[in-house]
């Protein structure tokens, strides 16, 4: 005697599979993911956005090195929610550029000249690495892109303010790094421009004698010129010649910049003696 279930008519089946609760779970299950798919990616690019646009008022010193600030004035100054700017924090204090702190919230790192002196050697090693590699791998599109870039510089160079020549910057180091094809790198080199950046900002906007970028944009036309044109040891060469300069605006800085223009919370300090001398006044 044959022991099993009679058959389901298929009718019924489809139809049973169609009402069960269980498959229709299942079928939320699947497609809450998808629809919340371009959310993420969403949320994503507004993290991108709050990270680019309080990296650049970094650069800029608008945020003013030491100055402490909290997640609220931030977004008030980027015009973005709480969740993409707390992203964009985390984010930043990973690449030592802020430091958070439960007590004292945000802090912009302030400009630690012994340190960045040694980081800047970390960059001249890594820099020779991702120029070599640009210069080996770069196709014809991205070189057409270098040499536009090129273009820019020796047609408005003269001109060129800052910020301007920091947003072409910020390209030439997004097109090196995107010829050099190796993403390992690009963590670790991209906060070390950032705060190469700053330096650069400080130099040329707080040393009355170095307003002109004359010597910088050369040095970046050298570097595009030899990558461009595929000569490893020239762009090595000019890349170093690139940090040396880098390397000569820590003296000065030293030498011409207030303390309190590298970290700003050295004015409080300032605040301990205000009494004294508004005591003596009175005598």
């Amino acid at each position: 005697m044959n022991t099993c279930m009679p058959r389901m008519p298929l009718n019924l089946r489809k139809n049973t599979m169609a009402s069960s609760p269980g498959s229709r779970s299942a079928l939320t299950a699947v497609s809450a993911p998808l629809s919340e798919a371009p959310r993420r990616r969403s949320q994503v690019n507004l993290s991108d956005q709050a990270y680019e646009q309080i990296e650049s008022l970094l650069v800029s010193c608008e945020l003013k090195p030491g100055r402490f600030l909290a997640t609220h004035e931030l977004q008030a100054m980027v015009g973005l929610g709480r969740t993409p700017v707390h992203q964009a924090v985390n984010r930043l204090a990973a690449d030592t550029l802020v430091i958070v702190s439960p007590r004292h919230g945000i802090q912009i790192a302030p400009v630690d000249l012994t340190r960045e002196r040694v980081l800047l050697q970390l960059r001249r090693d890594m820099e020779r690495f991702v120029i070599r590699l640009a210069t080996e791998r770069s196709g014809a599109s991205q070189r057409n892109q270098m040499l536009h870039l090129r273009r820019q510089l020796i047609e408005h160079g003269a001109d060129m303010t800052i910020a301007q020549f920091n947003q072409v910057d910020r390209r030439i180091d997004q097109l090196f790094l995107a010829a050099a094809n190796e993403p390992f790198v690009e963590s670790t080199l991209r906060p070390l421009h950032t705060i190469f950046r700053r330096i650069g900002w400080i130099y040329h906007m707080q040393t009355p004698q170095h307003t002109n970028l004359q010597s910088t944009v050369d040095g970046h036309i050298a570097v595009i010129d030899a990558v461009a044109n595929g000569h490893v040891d020239a762009a090595i060469t000019a890349s170093d010649g690139l940090m040396d300069f880098v390397e000569s605006m820590f003296t000065v800085l030293e030498r011409e910049v207030a303390p309190s223009l590298l970290d700003c919370s050295l004015d409080a300090m300032d605040d301990t003696f205000a009494p004294i001398a508004s005591v003596e006044n009175s005598l």
